[in-house]
């Protein structure tokens, strides 16, 4: 579905479920003046649109003892598509990522990984990036504070 698709309601709505997933139709009918039925099928069409690509729940690591964070660049030894895929479908199925973002500049990826302890962490480069000989380099940023922390889309301004 194309942005240019989604009218304000659509956005009204999308914005009240990226607050509270469990909000209920009637409730975001109350918000954005809809009734019950016209805003269920409105998240129907946008599930089925993938506007709305998943819902889920928002652990907090801390509370179940992932107590670290990383912020890891990522320079890779050739920018073959091959080489690209292969490392894509190595931080895909590493639990350990939570985040992976192919960026410009002189880095090639830049990922955002969620350890419990600095053991822990270290096994993770050495799986992910000593065993890798495509991996030219790596930095790694220890994260001190989460400060914001979030995957809300800006809807506003559309």
């Amino acid at each position: 579905m194309p942005a240019a698709d989604l009218d304000h309601l659509d956005r009204a709505i999308l914005s009240r479920l990226q607050d509270d997933a469990r909000m209920i139709a009637e409730s975001i009918g109350a918000h954005v003046g809809l009734s019950a039925a016209a805003v269920q099928r409105r998240i129907k069409r946008l599930r089925e649109a993938g506007v709305i690509a998943r819902e889920v729940a928002v652990v907090d690591p801390k509370a179940v003892g992932v107590n670290m964070t990383f912020v890891v660049t990522v320079e890779m030894e050739r920018e073959r598509i091959e080489v690209l895929e292969a490392f894509r479908k190595q931080v895909q199925a590493d639990p350990a990522v939570q985040q992976c973002y192919y960026v410009t500049g002189s880095a090639d990826f830049v990922l955002v990984v969620n350890c419990s302890d600095m053991t822990e962490f270290e096994a993770f480069t050495r799986r992910m990036f000593f065993d890798n000989g495509e991996v030219r380099h790596f930095t790694t940023s220890v994260v001190m504070d989460r400060v914001k922390v979030g995957l809300s889309v800006p809807l506003n301004g559309r």
